[in-house]
Order: structure tokens, then sequence, then C-alpha cells
């Protein structure tokens, strides 16, 4: 299955997203995710054939499918909003109209005659119904009525009795051209105001968006061999190709340092704004900033799969996902405008009954058609996400789905693993030792086991004992909870590993590595390991909100005890293999909702048993992929944040969706009895969105933790 992502213009609310969500699901595409913050489309196809077809089926529905290649950068002039410029069109001739209802004060003769007032609303008329008049009958064709279904009948209901009363001649109390005018020209002005609050949304987004588009310097060679530096767009980078990079300049695509040694600032990834000493051979993120210095590197991966680029999809696809919160939302959303058309028609015959006054019955229910609002509904839970995961991004929490924004608020148990998430991982050889072979041989032999393991333990031995003459192995391996096994061309099996390889030493104490030779006792190894200076205050942090805290970890007992009892962590279950931690997990998730946090590839089945599973950046690549959460800064320091903003970001969409209901509880009955002018409404109706969106940005400020 292909993945496919495209970019559509033209949706204003959820209805607009669940109409291209059911047209794809009807041409049999997968997992189809629409999202109406930022129009993003995707879904996986086994083929790519009809893609066409698929386009022109969506501009038939009435909106626009776009190339998301070109991502707009600092200094680029944005396009004017088409809601604001058909605002700008309809205003002059609503104002002129609406004078005539100020004739007390402004008498204007030539006002009052009705063919004048039809000449200056046709325009508005015509205007409104290229957008929301077309908009509205793509929508009814494709069995989803959306918002604009409202605002078209509304003003049509109201353009129609007018034009009626001028063809009668039946005098100005028939005439409200105006309430035509203004309810279009109000609708398009609520429109860019929700666009203009919906795009703040996104700035978290937008902003590591416009850091993929820059300039690089590459390197090549001519006939003479002599080096030439040209400017390219980093998107024409590819795998391979030679660039430099200056103090100052922002790194223009992953690459691998060859020559030169810099400080970066890799806060646009991490959030961490203390920059990080780069030399020969050390990897560059695209995006990050040079500091100090100046390098020669090359390029590891295009612009399209840099560590950036995949973040912000991770995002993004995280923003499309919808929280089981959101359900009810969407299916009140998808039945909202034929229950509000049927209030409305309720509200005209009740009031003409009881008052006898077709007039104001027929304006009453179109002020109720014109103030319902099913676009905050649909709104309500992707506004709070998309401010909720843009935040975390940019301080270096990566969310792998909007349904662990949810569960954070039920969390009531974290389990960390030992060693690189407690620890820094950052290990030194405090004592060994061995017998019947040579202390270099015995420093080769480990060297030459623990280079192709990932454990941290393993890479700081092979890194301290590191040699050229290493041995080369028949067949090696690594088994986890256990260690490294290796067999020579010779038949000798070599093996480093924990205690449980050699549970019983000559001088009665437990080791960190032990090394066997045909399974005989060679020698042992001891370690010390630092604990990472942010973890106690993550420790409290979590006390302090009465969440358990427990030490997983395959270490020995004594050891994970010795570190729990200095960070004051409730439970310690040491010495667990990979499966016996993923059965731990279960029972502890089986009582209450618990976070597992690790690094490892042992941690990896833990991870994702876990309610939600958090690895660190730093991790192996399997821990990442199981994870939910991904901490990007390798500390463990942003932790007590994504739990702040899990809470805080469901808080807001719950806020979000009591605004959305309640405003249309209060609001229909409101225009029904008569209480609002269908131009009021349409103002109301325009602001209730503007109102969620602004509640959602708050986010971006909002104290968290």
């Amino acid at each position: 299955m292909e993945t496919v992502n495209w970019k559509v213009e033209g949706m204003t609310c959820s209805n607009c997203a669940l109409t291209i969500s059911k047209y794809l699901q009807k041409q049999g595409l997968q997992n189809v995710s629409v999202n109406a913050i930022d129009g993003e489309v995707r879904f996986e196809t086994p083929e790519t054939t009809k893609g066409e077809k698929w386009v022109k089926g969506i501009e038939s529905l009435g909106y626009k499918v776009v190339n998301d290649a070109t991502i707009e950068t600092a200094g680029e002039k944005k396009p004017v909003n088409k809601f604001l410029l058909y605002f700008l069109i309809c205003l002059p001739f609503t104002v002129i109209l609406m004078l005539h209802m100020l004739e007390n004060w402004i008498h204007i003769p030539w006002l009052m005659n009705s063919w004048v007032q039809f000449a200056l609303c046709l325009p508005v008329y015509l205007t409104g119904m290229h957008f929301f008049g077309r908009s509205a009958v793509k929508s009814l064709s494709n069995g989803i009525p959306n918002m604009n279904v409202l605002v078209t009948l509304g003003a049509t209901a109201a353009f129609v009795y007018s034009l009626a009363g001028s063809l009668l001649n039946l005098g100005g109390g028939y005439l409200f051209y105006e309430t035509a005018a203004t309810i279009i020209t109000l609708v398009f002005l609520g429109n860019y105001m929700e666009d203009a609050s919906i795009e703040s949304t996104q700035k978290a987004l937008n902003s590591l968006a416009r850091t993929q588009k820059v300039m690089a310097n590459m390197i090549a060679f001519d006939e003479q061999h002599k080096e030439l530096i040209f400017p390219v767009e980093n998107k024409q980078l590819q795998p391979g190709d030679l660039i430099l990079i200056r103090s100052g300049e922002q790194v223009p695509a992953d690459c691998k340092i060859l020559w030169g040694d810099a400080e970066v600032n890799e806060a646009i990834i991490s959030g961490e704004s203390l920059p990080v000493e780069k030399q020969a051979k050390d990897s560059l993120i695209g995006g990050s900033m040079l500091a100090n210095g100046s390098v020669k590197a090359q390029v590891t991966a295009s612009a399209g799969n840099s560590v950036l680029s995949n973040i912000i999809n991770l995002v993004k696809k995280a923003q499309g996902d919808k929280p089981p919160v959101q359900l009810l939302a969407d299916r009140i959303s998808s039945i909202f405008v034929p229950v509000v058309i049927g209030i409305a028609i309720i509200t005209f015959v009740v009031n003409y009954v009881l008052l006898s006054d077709f007039t104001s019955s027929l304006m009453r229910s179109i002020a109720v058609l014109v103030i319902a609002c099913p676009c905050a509904m649909g709104l309500a839970t992707p506004a709070a996400i998309a401010v909720g995961l843009g935040r975390a991004a940019r301080n270096g929490v990566l969310f792998r789905n909007a349904k662990s924004l949810e569960a954070f608020k039920e969390i009531r148990q974290v389990v960390f693993d030992k060693t690189g998430t407690l620890t820094t991982g950052d290990f030194a050889i405090s004592d060994f030792w061995f017998h019947n072979t040579e202390a270099a041989e015995f420093k080769r032999i480990m060297h030459s086991l623990e280079k192709y393991s990932n454990h941290p333990i393993a890479r700081s031995i092979s890194k301290e004992w590191k040699t050229k003459a290493d041995i080369r192995w028949k067949k090696i391996e690594e088994i986890k909870g256990l260690g490294m096994k290796g067999e020579t061309f010779e038949g000798d099996i070599y093996q480093a590993g924990s205690y449980k390889l050699a549970p019983q030493t000559e001088d009665g104490r437990a080791h960190n590595i032990y090394v066997l030779k045909n399974n005989e006792l060679l020698g042992w190894i001891d370690v010390e390991d630092q604990i990472r200076p942010e973890a106690s205050k993550v420790v409290n942090f979590l006390r302090n909100k009465n969440i358990k805290t427990i030490l997983l970890s395959g270490d020995r007992l004594d050891s994970c005890t010795r570190l729990a009892n200095k960070l004051k962590i409730d439970e310690v279950m040491a010495e667990q293999n990979p499966g016996q931690k993923m059965e731990k997990i279960g029972l502890l998730t089986a009582i209450a909702p618990t976070a597992m946090i690790g690094d490892g590839i042992n941690d990896a089945p833990a991870l994702a048993k876990a309610t939600i599973g958090i690895s660190l950046s730093d991790a192996s690549q399997i821990a990442m992929q199981t994870a939910d959460v991904v901490l990007m800064n390798n500390s463990l320091k942003n932790l007590p944040l994504s739990l702040g903003l899990g809470k805080h970001t469901f808080i807001t969409i719950r806020q979000n969706l009591f605004w959305a209901f309640a405003y249309n509880i209060v609001a229909i009955p409101v225009a029904a009895f008569g209480l609002l002018t269908p131009g009021i409404a349409a103002l109301v109706m325009g602001l209730s969105d503007v109102v969620l969106a602004i509640n959602s940005v708050r986010l971006f400020v909002k104290k968290v933790v």
C-alpha cells in the first residue's frame, strides 16, 4: 500500500472534511484522514494510476487539490485571503443598502426605490451564490449538506421575498434586500476571521515548515579538480552531495560532517537552546543552525526524507487523527444541517400561526438558518489538537497520534527503564578482572563482541577499548535480555552479558558484564553510570501529581534498588527480560492507565503494551517506532510538559465542545423567538468559531506544568 498526501483548499468546516472523506472511501481508498484545519488529505492505495480521477472528483465537490511542494518562506508575499476579497467586494454595496435604514437621520430619496435596492443587492447575492450556492449544491449532491446550505437558504429566502415585493409593488414593508446582502457580507467576514484564527493554531507547525526551504552552498569540482562552491535550493540536494555550511547559516539538509568543528543550535528539533558541539563523523539535522564554526558535510537524506520533514509529517498525521471525544461531535455535525432546516421550518410555521405575520415569521426562520453553526462542533477538537501538537513539536515532544494526548489525562502510573532512561547511558569502566588470557586480548574480545550491540553499556565498553585488530566472527548475534554471542572460525564460542550467564563468581559479588569462553568464565567488567540530572525533578513532579512511579529493568536488584532509593521511586521490578517486562506492563495497565518510558530494543514490546509508550530520541529505532511519544532532546525534562499538554489539550477540547453545543442550544431558540435580526445572527455565527479558535490558541502560552 502506498500512502498519498494531498493539500486541499476550500474546506471551511468538518462537514467539508466529511464530504471529501466519504468520497474517497467510496473510491475504495483505505485509512482516509482529512484535516479541515490545514487541508491535509491522507489515504492509502494499492495503485496511484487513478490519481487524476480522484483529483477531478474532489474538485467536482467544490474543492481544489493544490501542489504542496512550495513552502511559504519569510519575505514571500501571501495571496489575499479569498474570504477577505469577497467581503471587500460586497462591503460597499451592503453599506449603501444599509443607509436607507437610517432615513430618520439621513434621507436619500432614490435609495428608497425598490429597484435601486435590487441593483445594489444583486452583485452581493451573485457573489455569495458563486461561493456559498455552488458549495451548497455540491454538498447536497454528495449527501452531506454543509453550513453553506444554511447560508444559501437564508440569503435566498430574503432575496426572493424582496424580489417578489418589488415585482408586485407591495411597498417597503416587503423589501429585505439589505438582509440578504448583510447575511452574505457578514458570513464572508466571519469566514475570514475564522481562517485567520485557525491559521494561528498552525503557527508552530508553519514555523517548522518554513525552515525546510533554504539555500545551500553546494561543493563541486571542475576538470582540474578545483573546488567550486555555488548556491542551490536545498530541495535539489540528494544523498551524497557535498555542501559547505558557514557560521550563522542554517543546515540545509540532514548530513554528516567530513571536515571541521562547529557548535550547533538544534532548538528547532529538540527545543533545547544550548548549542551542541559537533565534529567530524557527527550528524547534522536539517533545519538546525550553526552557531559557531564552519564545516564541510555530505548529504545523507533528501529534503523529503529528512528528520525535520518526517517530524512535520508525523505532526500533520497526528493532527488529522480523531480522539474518541470527537466522534460524538462528528455524528451530530453530519445530521446538523437537516435538523436546523427542520427547526427553521417549524419556527416559520409556529410564528405564523401565533403572530399571523408572514414577514416576521420568515425573518425569524432566516435568523435560525443563519445563526446555526455546525463548524464549531467540527472544529472544537482539531483546533485544540493543532495547537497542542504544534507547541509540543516546538519543544521537542512528538506525539504519534492524537489519541495519546487524550490518554495522558488518565495516566496514574509511570514506569521507567533504568539504563539510558533514568541514567545517562554514558558508562565508564570502573573495574575488570580476567584470567587464562592477556589484558590486550581480553579487551580485544570485548570490543569485538560489544561493537555489534546498541546497548549503552556495550557501546561504552566498545568505545573505551577500541582496537583496529578486532576479531572477525563466523557468526555474531545479540540475545535479548542476555547479551552478545559470537563464534570464531576456529569454533570458539564467546559470550558477554548479564549475571544470568554466570551467577556465581569467585569473589561472591555480582558484576555488570560477564565474559565466557566456551561456557567457562573468562572475566568480568564493572561499569559506572550517572543518573540523569533531571531525573530527580521529574520523579518529584510525578509524586506531587499523585502518579505512582515504578522502576522496571533487566539490571540486578541491588543496582536498581540503590537507584530507586536515590530518586525515591515507589516500586522496583528488577532482573526482568523483555518478555517479563511486557507481561509486567500488561498487569500494571490492567490495574490503571500506565505510561512506559524506555530506550532500548528490549523495551519495545513493553512500550507497545503500555497505555502510552514514551521513547527518548536517542533510543533504538524499533523503540522509537513503537512509542506513542518521542522526547526529541534525549532527556526526561520534557516529560512533565508532555503530560501537562495532554491534560490541558483535553481540557481545551472539552471547553470548545461545551461552547460549540451551548452556543447552538442557546442561539437557535433566541433567533426563533425573534430576539435577533438575520444580519446580527450572521455576525454572531461568524464570531462563534473565532471564540473557539482563540480559546485553542491560549494553549500556546498557557502554563501546563
